[in-house]
């Protein structure tokens, strides 16, 4: 090579016996690398990072079910009140104008949008082939203000239907880029679909919305689970998400079983049982008689001093007498005890109704009952499918061995 050019850069040291037949201008490639060995720390996901990306997937699913039953059903509000005004005048263009000219641009986008997926074949139902199906939250909102004097006489109050849109449009924005949703976020956002299509008139057929609200994703998986709602750790986390004022504060009917019935004893007063009690509500109470030997076997489990969990059975027993005496008909508010071994405790509320719940604990040998694990079960509101037979849920198996127990019983005098 001439003095006055430019000399390459070494080769590698390792491959100089190779060099001879390489012309002194070549320059040599870079040796093929091992992409395993790329794919380092900088790539790989971890146990958490894993766990981190299944806890959004889950919240962002639930949250994607709420905002997509309320749009269906928003949109099916706004077709059934502005359709048959439009419609004999516009045809299939009635959308357009109901948008007028306030809404002439994000109509027109929705209307571009339609024609892109014809060409497309992303219309996969005939029955979304509408203008109507390619509007957005917002934009389906923006009809029913802008035509709320025809609205009116379906929805009492615009102001809460604005209110509840608002609630949602957070968790909108937050799913529909992929972000992240906090718990606080989703439960605002399930509170308010749940409002919101009660308002539109969908809630007439959701068991127990004022007590434990319908679960979007319980709906869709019920089948998996049976009745089961909910699984707590022990009884403080349930009491925490799910306070005993949320359970029996409406209820009409309630059947208890177990040892000491302390949830319901020691969490709801009886200045509270008196008046549910004269509102209406018939309360069984089927406590373990505190003089049996199941209670010293208990105790001797737990390791317990003798008399101690006997003593506090009795103690609840007397506290709920108290209750009954104050009542102007103490037959609706009956207490019996049984003598058999106890192998759950169950609070059944509102078990003869389609909004039924029941809180199950079972007793583990050396777990005191605060401390064992609870499972939230929802009465009737299990579809039967076809195939089923006439399989029933976890409800029905402990409303039935309730009253197996009771029939069994004696009554407290």
């Amino acid at each position: 090579m001439s003095s006055g050019g430019r000399e390459l850069p070494p080769g590698d040291e390792g491959h100089e016996e190779g060099s001879a037949n390489v012309p002194p201008s070549a320059v040599s490639l870079a040796r093929p690398v091992d992409m395993a060995s790329q794919i380092g720390p900088e790539l790989d996901w971890g146990p958490d990072a894993w766990r981190e990306v299944r806890t959004r997937a889950q919240r962002a699913g639930r949250a994607y079910i709420w905002l997509n039953l309320v749009e269906q059903r928003l949109r099916a509000v706004v077709a059934a009140v502005l359709r048959p005004v439009y419609e004999p005048v516009h045809a299939d263009d009635w959308v357009v104008a109901a948008a007028g000219p306030a809404g002439q641009e994000w109509v027109q986008r929705a209307v571009a949008v339609r024609e892109v997926s014809r060409r497309k074949g992303y219309l996969l139902d005939p029955a979304d082939d509408n203008v109507l199906s390619f509007l957005t939250l917002p934009q389906l909102r923006e009809l029913v203000v802008q035509h709320w004097p025809c609205f009116e006489p379906y929805l009492d109050d615009r102001r809460e239907v604005e209110l509840a849109l608002d609630e949602l449009e957070v968790t909108r924005n937050v799913v529909s880029r992929n972000r992240a949703l906090s718990p606080t976020v989703l439960a605002q956002a399930e509170r308010a679909s749940a409002r919101l299509l009660e308002i539109l008139g969908a809630g007439s057929d959701i068991p127990s919305a004022r007590r434990l609200p319908v679960d979007a994703v319980e709906e869709l998986v019920g089948d998996r689970y049976a009745d089961v709602v909910g699984v707590h750790t022990d009884r403080v986390r349930l009491l925490r998400q799910f306070p005993a004022e949320d359970l029996f504060g409406e209820a009409r009917r309630v059947d208890a079983i177990g040892i000491g019935l302390n949830l319901l004893v020691q969490n709801f007063s009886g200045r509270r049982l008196v008046r549910l009690a004269e509102s209406g509500c018939r309360v069984r109470l089927l406590f373990l008689n505190p003089a049996s030997s199941a209670v010293k076997r208990r105790e001797r489990e737990l390791g317990l001093k003798r008399g101690e969990l006997g003593r506090a059975v009795e103690t609840n027993i007397l506290h709920m007498r108290r209750v009954r005496s104050r009542l102007r008909d103490p037959g609706a508010f009956e207490i019996q005890v049984f003598d058999e071994t106890p192998r759950f405790t169950a609070y059944l509320v509102d078990g003869d109704g389609a909004d039924g719940i029941a809180v199950v604990q079972s007793y583990l040998r050396r777990t005191r009952g605060m401390e064992a694990p609870v499972l939230v079960l929802r009465g009737g509101g299990r579809v039967v499918k076809p195939g089923d037979h006439g399989e029933h849920g976890l409800f029905a198996t402990y409303r039935e061995e309730f009253e197996t127990a009771w029939a069994d019983s004696r009554p407290v005098s």
